[in-house]
């Protein structure tokens, strides 16, 4: 097993990085000098989110550490670990802060003072929360190919890409109420409708960690490889020309960039062990020369019957024992204006000619 590459997410993560500590410093000196609740959560959402991408960064470096004895298959998960941590963070803190300042100053309303300076800080804010936003976007958009937003979101196995995107958007979107709660307030001399500004924040904020944690937890569990990935290394198999039949392929991703598989093979009878061990070794190679993601590759030779019957023993009936579908949401996330019309296609997985026999479903 090599140590992990460079994490392609990382520069978006310092850039969001930087932009959120110069954010957070203007809002706070704006919510000290106005009052204002939701410049006050907003100030707490920028210093969490600056929080969370300290976070992230030291995940990546974690991540990347040399595999030893005691973590055989390496620190990647760790990765997803912080990612998790993350997510709650901004629930916890950015959500219920916000929500909490929000019903205090719908409580004990008080007046905003020197509404220009929010709005000052706040245009200020969306230009920096944007620079940001657009680096995280290219970034999440040339790795998410012709998918979907949410679908390349639920299908990313890399958490620091999709969280800076997201955290992003709900910092623009949060920037928007404070700056409806504020104009709302003074225009109709109502200060408690800036509380009520703090509150929908929070509720932005939490509906976006449940989503986080939720793909995060997914991650660190243990998601399978992208199915793109199993049918190719299932075709390369079964084109040995020892390999008489590519029973199946079991893989999990330990990082972004670390994928484990386990591969079941017939190899033909009339070959002897070392012959077997030679081609073993050359499939190997074609893999990794193919997928270098695949950094840790178990190949198991056994009968097609073998591998069925462990197969049933382990994930019940064929046809009940494959992945199953996600739930789909009733409408589709897109960005129609700023996404390329790729975005708008779905991808789909090409059917596989091989000489051997391949499974269609991963298991």
């Amino acid at each position: 097993m090599v140590a992990r590459r460079k994490n392609s997410s990382t520069p978006a993560v310092r850039t969001a990085l930087a932009g959120d500590v110069l954010v957070a410093l203007a809002k706070s000196a704006a919510a000290l000098w106005t009052g204002s609740s939701a410049m006050t959560s907003e100030a707490i959402h920028s210093f969490v989110d600056a929080g969370n991408e300290i976070l992230l960064l030291y995940g990546i470096c974690r991540a990347g550490r040399r595999p030893d004895i005691e973590h055989p298959l390496g620190y990647g998960r760790e990765l997803y670990f912080w990612s998790f941590i993350v997510a709650l963070l901004v629930f916890a803190l950015g959500a219920g802060f916000a929500v909490f300042e929000g019903i205090n100053h719908v409580l004990h309303p008080e007046p905003i003072q020197h509404p220009l300076i929010n709005y000052l800080v706040l245009g200020v804010a969306f230009g920096l929360e944007g620079w940001a936003w657009l680096v995280s976007f290219k970034q999440f958009d040339a790795a998410s190919g012709d998918l979907g937003v949410y679908a390349a979101f639920r299908a990313s196995k890399d958490p620091p890409s999709f969280m800076i995107l997201f955290e992003n958007s709900a910092a623009l979107l949060g920037l928007i109420v404070a700056a409806i709660g504020t104009a709302s307030a003074v225009a109709f001399h109502q200060p408690y409708l800036d509380g009520v500004a703090s509150i929908v924040i929070g509720v932005i904020l939490g509906g976006t960690a449940v989503l986080l944690a939720r793909e995060s937890k997914s991650l660190l569990i243990g998601e399978r490889a992208d199915p793109h990935l199993s049918h190719s290394i299932l075709a390369i198999a079964a084109a040995e020309p020892f390999v008489t039949r590519a029973n199946g392929l079991m893989t999990v991703q330990l990082s972004p960039d670390q994928i484990l598989a386990a591969l079941s093979l017939e190899f033909s009878d009339e070959r002897t062990i070392l012959q077997v061990e030679q081609q073993v070794i050359a499939l190997e190679q074609h893999v990794r020369a193919a997928h270098p993601e695949v950094v840790v590759l178990f190949i198991k030779p056994q009968t097609d019957k073998t591998y069925s019957a462990q197969r049933r023993d382990r994930f019940g009936d064929p046809v009940e024992g494959a992945p199953k579908r996600r739930r789909s949401w009733p409408f589709r996330l897109r960005l129609p204006l700023l996404a390329p019309r790729s975005w708008l296609r779905r991808r789909r997985v090409p059917p596989m000619t091989s000489k051997g026999a391949v499974p269609a479903v991963e298991v």
